[in-house]
């Protein structure tokens, strides 16, 4: 498949010239509140036994946490996840999307200072998010991404959206779909939505087994673009592709042995991109069901992109014909 072989998505940089913070802005609802000590202080973390005072160094609004506290916990269940982001990015985002509760905050103590983590503390005191400091080693066993970047948010888990929703036609955009066909690499899924969402997309298809959901890993990638694109679980690919083509939606397998290309195709209809993982590519099944399979045409000497490439290709060719 062009675009099916095995590579980690590079997740980059932060979107470029990144939405400010808007002055003024009040707590999203559902924002989890809290009363606000004399000083400004937040309370100390769960468990510190401390009296809340901010420790020498810490930012404004920020609580130095003591011994017991625990760290943020990881749901395990079979939902989309999300509820643990790391990374200053995907936080900032998460706090300026401000589309679900966040919890609390915690930073990694010494750390230099930075205009975004100014901004983070300063949306978390917006929406009355409390913010705690641990120490270094502490936060260091906690984080459960290679590059935490000193920062972590425990949030609630991201909703599910209905199939028949992202399918629904009869907006100003016509729906564009990616569905993904059993990838697994929370670095490869990170970065095709963190393109998905820059490419306009309108809503993601993943499996409930046996595929990436949303980990810390995956949250980080993304950069934020979690917090934007609608993503629906589903049973089975096969019979969701089937619902969508019921639905009016065009569904097109991407596989290199294709017998078009993206480019021959008209894709300002309804439309959902089928990817398939790393080192298969698309299932018999979920290849019999595409109303069309397409390639990309390659160049080189290599006869495959990486996933998350061959992604970002076909999203911004279906982004190019739509104008």
């Amino acid at each position: 498949m062009s675009g099916s072989r095995s590579g980690r998505g590079d997740a980059g940089r932060g979107r470029p010239g990144g939405r400010g913070r808007a002055a003024g802005r009040g707590p999203a609802p559902g924002a989890r509140g809290g009363d606000r000590g004399g000083s400004g202080g937040r309370t100390g973390a769960p468990g510190s036994g401390g009296s809340g005072s901010r420790g020498r160094g810490a930012p404004r609004g920020v609580e130095r946490g003591g011994g017991g506290g625990g760290a943020p916990r990881v749901r395990r269940d079979h939902g989309l996840g999300g509820d643990r982001v790391e990374g200053r990015q995907a936080v900032r985002e998460l706090l300026l999307a401000g589309r679900r509760r966040v919890h609390e905050i915690w930073l990694a103590a010494g750390m230099d200072p930075a205009p975004i983590l100014d901004d983070i503390v300063d949306l978390a005191a917006e929406l009355k998010v409390p913010v705690h400091e641990i120490g270094r080693s502490k936060f260091e066993a906690e984080a459960r991404t290679e590059a935490p970047q000193g920062v972590i948010a425990r949030a609630a888990p991201l909703p599910e959206h209905d199939l028949d929703e992202l399918a629904r036609t009869g907006g100003p955009i016509a729906p564009f779909l990616v569905a993904l066909d059993g990838v697994t690499d929370p670095g490869n899924l990170g970065a095709l939505l963190r393109t998905a969402e820059c490419a306009g997309v309108t809503g993601i298809v993943l499996p409930r087994h046996r595929a990436a959901h949303v980990t810390p890993t995956v949250a980080k990638a993304a950069a934020g673009a979690i917090e934007f694109l609608p993503m629906a679980l589903v049973g089975g690919l096969p019979a969701a592709i089937s619902r969508l083509r019921d639905l009016g939606v065009w569904v097109i397998g991407l596989d290199e042995a294709g017998d078009t290309t993206l480019a021959a195709l008209d894709l300002t209809q309804p439309v959902c991109l089928v990817l398939g993982a790393e080192a298969t590519g698309l299932s018999r099944l979920v290849r019999q069901r595409c109303d069309a399979v397409a390639g990309i045409p390659l160049r080189g000497r290599l006869n495959s992109l990486n996933v998350s490439a061959a992604g970002a290709v076909a999203c911004f060719e279906v982004t190019r014909q739509r104008g």
